[in-house]
Order: structure tokens, then C-alpha cells, then sequence
């Protein structure tokens, strides 16, 4: 009985060794790769970046160190001052990540908070991208 007991301890141990290394690695979502396209994702890692009415995540799309396209994704920012705000997006498809990092990009009169907060995720996901690729 004393072998089993040790063996089961073993096992359980080794069990919770494994939980703590894998709770340890990060598993944040945050960048994906779809064939030669990196995605930045930054629902969570912008989650305390707020718009008007809460978070206003997006997806950055990056080719060959370039922003492809930004896509907004669901919140709860009113859609008509939203629509307005997510135009200013379209000024960094084109640029390099490097440049686009640095862009001092003008918030959409009468959509300020969404506009700015969504220039933050901008920043924060190419900050990020620019660590991690």
C-alpha cells in the first residue's frame, strides 16, 4: 500500500508541477498568424482602455512589417459617434509598424473618447507586436 500511496503523491505532484508551469506561460490571444499575415488582437491586452461607453478593441493585420488594415471589433460605443471615430483608422493601412507607432493621428471632432481610445489600442498593439514578433 505504501508503494501505490507513493506513486499516486508522485503522480499528483508531477500533475500539479505541470498546472503551475502552464498557468505560468502566457496565453493571451494576442497575436495569431493567418498564413503570411500577423494579427494583433487587443481585447485583452487593451482591456483597460476605455471608449465613451467601455473597451474599444481591435485587430491590427500586418504584412511584411506593414499595416494591412484595423478592424474594430464589438463594443459598446454608440454606432452612430463610432462610425465617425473608426474613419481615422484607415490613416495607418500603409505604414510600417515603426511609423505607424509614432503617427499623431486627430480624433474625430464629436467622437473624442472613441477616437482616442482607439488610437491607444493602436499604439498599444503595434508596442506589442513590435516586442513579441
Amino acid at each position: 500500500m505504501t508503494k501505490r500511496f507513493n506513486a499516486i503523491v508522485t503522480a499528483l505532484s508531477a500533475c500539479a508541477m505541470i498546472a503551475v508551469m502552464v498557468s505560468a506561460m502566457p496565453n493571451d490571444n494576442v497575436i495569431s498568424r493567418e498564413n503570411d499575415t500577423v494579427i494583433v488582437n487587443t481585447q485583452q491586452l487593451g482591456k483597460n482602455i476605455k471608449g465613451f461607453r467601455g473597451n474599444t478593441p481591435i485587430k491590427i493585420f500586418i504584412r511584411k512589417n506593414k499595416v494591412v488594415k484595423i478592424e474594430t471589433m464589438p463594443n459598446h460605443e454608440t454606432p452612430q459617434f463610432f462610425g465617425k471615430a473608426k474613419t481615422l483608422l484607415d490613416q495607418f493601412n500603409g505604414q510600417t509598424v515603426s511609423k505607424a507607432v509614432k503617427m499623431n493621428v486627430d480624433g474625430v471632432s464629436g467622437a473624442t473618447y472613441s477616437s482616442e481610445a482607439l488610437k491607444k489600442n493602436v499604439k498599444l498593439g503595434l508596442e506589442y507586436y513590435k516586442k513579441n514578433k
